[in-house]
Parts: C-alpha cells; sequence; structure tokens
C-alpha cells in the first residue's frame, strides 16, 4: 500500500455535513426561544481543524441545491478546505439539526435530525468516483456515513477495501445508535474498521457497540488496524501501533498519554478535533505521543470555545507543548485563548 506521498492533497474526509441550529439558551428543546445557524459534520470537522492547522484538506460531500446547502459550502471553504468536489443535488434536500447545549453523553442532551432522504444520503459508489476521493496522503471517514443508507453503506465498503494504491485510510467509529433503527450498527462497524489503517474509537462507544471494557479489550477485539487510538475522555487516551509491513494481530506499542487539564466551555467538538490533531502529526512524521498529545491539544482548542469548530493554536506553540517533559505536560491547565500566541497556559 502507498501513501500517496505526492498527493496534491493532504486529506480528503468524506462525509454528510449538515446546517446546526445551537439553542440561544440551556433547556429542553421544547423551551428553547430561539436558535443560531451554524454547520456540523464529523468529517467536515476533521477538514476544517486540519485546514486551520496549515494542512491541504478537501471535503467530498453531497448538499442540496437549497440556502443551506450553498451556507455549508461556502462556511467549509472559508476555512481553507477544498470543496470543489462537493456535489449538488437538485432532488434532495441538505440536512439539518437542532441540538441542546448539554454534553451529548448526558442523559438531558436532545438532538433532532432532519436528514432522512438528505443529499448526503445519495452518496454511493456510482455518485463518488474513486478519483474524487483517492488522491490524497490520507482518506478520512467516520461510521456516520455507513448508517445513512444502503447506498452510503456500499460506498463505505469500497473505500476500506484493499484497493491497490489506496492512501492510509482513517475512520472514527461514531457510532450513534440511534440513527441504526435496525440495530444492526455495531456488526456493520466492526467490519468496516477492520479494514482501515488508523482507527479512532471512543472507550464508552465501544462498550456500548461491542460491550467490551478497556483499551487493551478494544484492541483485542481490532488487532487489524496497524494504528488502534482508544480516547478515554478526560482520562486521556491509549494508541497501540505495530509495523506497517504486516498485519499481524500482535501490538508493537501501546502508549498512554493523558490528557490535559480543560477549563471546559463546551463540550462538543472534542472528538473531531482530537482526529485532525492526530491526523496532522501523523503527516508531519511524529512519534505515537507526540501524536497524542497533538490530538489533546485540538481537542482542548475545541473545548474551550462555544462551538463545533476552534481555531488551533499556532504549530510551534502546540510543538512546545507537545515537547514538554511528562511532569510539566501532568501540570498544564488550558483555559478559554490559551490558544493565543501571548496567552499563558496555566499551572497549578
Amino acid at each position: 500500500m502507498t501513501s500517496n506521498a505526492g498527493a496534491d492533497v493532504d486529506v480528503v474526509c468524506l462525509g454528510e455535513s449538515m446546517v446546526t441550529f445551537v439553542p440561544s439558551a440551556p433547556g429542553r428543546l421544547a423551551d428553547v426561544p430561539s436558535f443560531a445557524r451554524t454547520i456540523g459534520g464529523a468529517e467536515s470537522n476533521v477538514a476544517c481543524a486540519l485546514a486551520a492547522a496549515g494542512h491541504r484538506a478537501k471535503w467530498v460531500g453531497r448538499v442540496g441545491t437549497d440556502g443551506f446547502g450553498e451556507h455549508l459550502v461556502e462556511a467549509i471553504a472559508a476555512y481553507g478546505v477544498d470543496t470543489s468536489a462537493v456535489a449538488r443535488d437538485p432532488e434532495r434536500p441538505t440536512g439539518v439539526y437542532f441540538r441542546t447545549a448539554t454534553d451529548r453523553a448526558t442523559s438531558d442532551h436532545e438532538v433532532v435530525y432532519y436528514r432522512a432522504g438528505s443529499a448526503a444520503s445519495a452518496m454511493s459508489p456510482e455518485t463518488v468516483p474513486w478519483e474524487t476521493v483517492g488522491g490524497g496522503r490520507v482518506l478520512h471517514l467516520s461510521g456516520i456515513t455507513a448508517a445513512l443508507s444502503e447506498d452510503c453503506l456500499a460506498l463505505m465498503r469500497e473505500l476500506v477495501g484493499g484497493r491497490p494504491g489506496r492512501p492510509l485510510v482513517s475512520f472514527d467509529v461514531n457510532h450513534r445508535a440511534g440513527l441504526w433503527r435496525d440495530g444492526r450498527g455495531p456488526e456493520v462497524l466492526l467490519g468496516l474498521v477492520r479494514g482501515a489503517d488508523v482507527v479512532f474509537v471512543g472507550e464508552d462507544e465501544a462498550e456500548e457497540a461491542w460491550g467490551v471494557v478497556g483499551p487493551d479489550a478494544v484492541r483485542e477485539l481490532l488487532p487489524e488496524p496497524a494504528v488502534l487510538v482508544v480516547k478515554r475522555g478526560g482520562d486521556g487516551a491509549v494508541a497501540f501501533e505495530r509495523g506497517a509491513a504486516t498485519r499481524t494481530a500482535v501490538p508493537a506499542t501501546r502508549t498512554a498519554v493523558p490528557a490535559p487539564r480543560v477549563d471546559v466551555v463546551a463540550p462538543v467538538g472534542a472528538g473531531d478535533a482530537f482526529a485532525a490533531g492526530f491526523l496532522s502529526a501523523t503527516l508531519r512524521g511524529l512519534g505515537v505521543k507526540e501524536r497524542l498529545r497533538h490530538g489533546h491539544l485540538m481537542a482542548a482548542a475545541a473545548l474551550t470555545v462555544p462551538g463545533d469548530l476552534a481555531v488551533p493554536a499556532r504549530r510551534s506553540h502546540a510543538d512546545r507543548l507537545a515537547a514538554l517533559s511528562d511532569d510539566a505536560w501532568g501540570r498544564l491547565r488550558l483555559g478559554p485563548g490559551w490558544t493565543g500566541d501571548h496567552q499563558e497556559v496555566r499551572t497549578p
């Protein structure tokens, strides 16, 4: 498998992006008086974060020929993302959704999707040619796309297949039980991630989907990916890595890196930002410990702003923090504004 080192694009991200309506105040959706319009989509979030970090990122998706679709493409392009391959569907609408201000992991969180029959659900091997997605160094996917339609699932299976010369395939599990009304999500996702090269999965979602507890149990279930990252929220992340030349069941390394303490403004967007930080460091050829730290730093940037997306710290600033000793890293505390050039990082 080649890394497409000479590609004009660093990362191609494929998936549905939707117009998101975020509440003007806390509370139930039934009680929120008004909403502000923004954008949301796991894969486009990663593309935007990577572009903001200085990488050549491309988003491939499908939107309706409506005002929401126009807004999405313009907003994502404003981050410096290449949107030239986004298709417009005159017969299907752009998806939208509404959410509450609470953490997605809490029982109080509400989200209502209006995405059934959306333009993105018409993505398929026929509507998304390989030439559109296969030209980057990395192809980033997520499990959300597979749940949109049978055509989308067929596309995902083709993209994680063993096509000669494919780029490095990155896959964020993003298990959303509510999208899999037939209950087959865990089985489908398990098959998809086993074909990927780099896999991101939350410890909690692995337990929910597959009934496995702890990073080592996840690795035992998923020996195939060359790199498996198990995210543990505030407890950090664990990466399992082996040599790329073979696909054996024995991991070469197990690296755990704690997350810095963060003064959270809004608990959304951190997972996508973590993937972007990790992939950014991967593209730069950094070691696994540094990749995990850059993932944490990009996640901290997202957690300390109100929306899903944040401008990351300058590369020199992030590199300085990622190079700290273990003791100094353990004392980091990141709050709003920490990514600014002159913002001091507080330690206790």
